[in-house]
């Protein structure tokens, strides 16, 4: 992209997202969220608030990144402990998952937004997001929760560059998602499995596949990862490896998939649900 081009959405954002006077970020420590989060400080200063969610759903990992980011950044960051895995509706795991998910942590958010007197909240939904089923957009569109970020027009791709020009650590971090993701549509969620995906998906980043899913059926593990890293996952030093640790997590199988890793593969089975 033409970079007078990349100046003029970054300058768009940052006139949107000074007009809000104070704000709440929903913030994931994700690319998106943390680039939200970093030029809302620019224009917000101390009328910032960044609140995560943690819960099963998310890596342990992940939090301590977000933890981490926001200290560097310097902004107020608070922990808010969602509780989706209380909720029966939600562990049904139904293709409205997403929606409920995002529906309870919103009502979270609003409570505080109240309490602190803060009248916007925004979560770091990109242009992109737009193209796939994303019932979380449409439960943050229904309760009034900013989308700065699709305001203004910028792209996954665009909200990278942006990242690196502005030297965030973030700008080249694989893309994200709660570990309920990992689970076919109609399989109950329960913590025990949570926790296995994120044990499995650990293994993996701790050899050097970074960006990966353990997609689980029943107590089988099937492993996506970039295309380019399938020949060597299925080295037999590494093969073993992984096939051993898995199963000492409690998978009885461990396939790859050959089709290399998909952002929202599960989706497809979504229209033997309709």
């Amino acid at each position: 992209m033409d970079k007078n081009h990349l100046a003029e959405k970054k300058g768009r954002l940052l006139s949107i997202l000074k007009g809000y006077g104070a704000l709440i970020v929903a913030y994931s420590g994700g690319v998106d969220s943390s680039f939200l989060l970093a030029t809302a400080h620019e224009v917000l200063n101390e009328n910032l608030l960044a609140v995560t969610a943690s819960s099963p759903l998310h890596p342990e990992r992940e939090t301590r990144e977000a933890i981490d980011f926001a200290t560097v950044l310097g902004v107020e960051h608070m922990i808010v402990q969602s509780k989706e895995m209380h909720r029966a509706d939600f562990i049904s795991n139904t293709k409205e998952r997403c929606y409920l998910c995002k529906k309870y942590l919103i009502e979270e958010l609003l409570k505080i937004s109240s309490h602190r007197n803060i009248q916007h909240v925004a979560h770091g939904a990109n242009i992109d997001d737009l193209s796939d089923y994303r019932p979380g957009f449409a439960a943050a569109q229904e309760m009034g929760i900013k989308a700065p970020l699709v305001d203004a027009n910028l792209t996954k791709n665009d909200i990278r560059l942006l990242s690196k020009q502005m030297n965030l650590p973030t700008w080249n971090k694989p893309s994200m998602a709660c570990l309920a993701s990992r689970i076919p549509y109609g399989t109950t969620i329960t913590v025990e499995d949570l926790k296995m995906r994120e044990q499995a998906e650990q293994v993996l980043t701790s050899i050097g596949f970074t960006g990966c899913r353990v997609r689980v059926y029943d107590k089988v593990a099937r492993i996506e990862v970039d295309t380019g890293d399938i020949e060597r996952i299925v080295g037999p030093k590494t093969r073993f490896f992984i096939v051993e640790k898995l199963r000492k997590i409690g998978f009885s199988h461990v396939a790859v998939d050959l089709e290399g890793y998909r952002q929202g593969s599960m989706n497809r089975s979504l229209k033997s649900l309709k």
